[in-house]
């Protein structure tokens, strides 16, 4: 078991940006919970032990009769978030019995099983890893008056997406530090940079969008179906 690997799937948020009652993570791919495409891609996948999602209080019941009905029997556990996202995988890392952890965004229903085989050896290898992929627009740092302050190198900066792979002891360490200290990072990274972890970049595909606004879903539906393969 020294490499086994589990999954925290996030998908708590209430998202505000898609503009519709339902969240994003629950809305139909192809007549399918774009959570599920998610979960599917991680239970078929050879490297992965267990997978833990964290949903909603609310939404507990519905994602256990889709975990039955789509047979995705890798996953042990649907629990309820926290009040942010840190709080919510903080909450799935302690269901895991695993040496190493993914954790993955719901609503990232487009990785590849290449891109998480690829970023597990990366990380053991160096300790932790982060799939990512080069900016491709000129980013300006704006003040509080929008006026720019300066412009960064284009090629030392990337657009961090998931999954994030961590020992799991050391994630949580890095999250316990956090919390005592009261810092709330935008990534799992983040927190594990500050508890002194080296996290190393593995390139991923642009194609491996998080579904946050309808013109996400719409780029989504056209993916499926120029793949048209039945693949996530």
């Amino acid at each position: 078991m020294s490499n086994s690997v589990g999954v925290v799937i996030v998908a708590a948020g209430r998202g505000t940006r898609m503009g519709t009652a339902e969240s994003k993570q629950f809305l139909l791919l192809q007549d399918k919970p774009i959570v599920v495409h998610t979960l599917e891609i991680f239970q078929q996948h050879e490297l992965i032990s267990e997978i833990v999602l964290v949903t909603g209080e609310e939404d507990i019941d519905r994602c256990k009769e889709w975990i039955a009905d789509y047979k995705l029997d890798k996953v042990i556990a649907v629990i309820a978030g926290g009040t942010e996202r840190q709080h919510s995988v903080y909450k799935g890392l302690l269901q895991l019995g695993t040496q190493w952890v993914m954790v993955h965004d719901g609503v990232r229903p487009f990785v590849q099983p290449e891109q998480i085989e690829t970023c597990f050896r990366r990380a053991e290898q160096v300790g932790s890893s982060v799939l990512a992929v080069p900016v491709k627009d000129t980013i300006k740092q704006v003040d509080g008056a929008g006026r720019v302050v300066s412009t960064p190198d284009r090629r030392s900066l990337w657009a961090i997406q998931t999954p994030q792979t961590f020992r799991l002891s050391e994630l949580k360490v890095a999250y316990e530090l956090a919390e005592r200290e009261g810092y709330v990072g935008t990534d799992d990274a983040s927190l594990a940079e500050r508890a002194g972890i080296s996290v190393s970049v593995v390139e991923g595909s642009y194609s491996n969008i998080k579904i946050t606004t309808p013109e996400d879903l719409d780029f989504a539906e056209y993916t499926r179906r120029s793949r048209g393969d039945g693949q996530s």
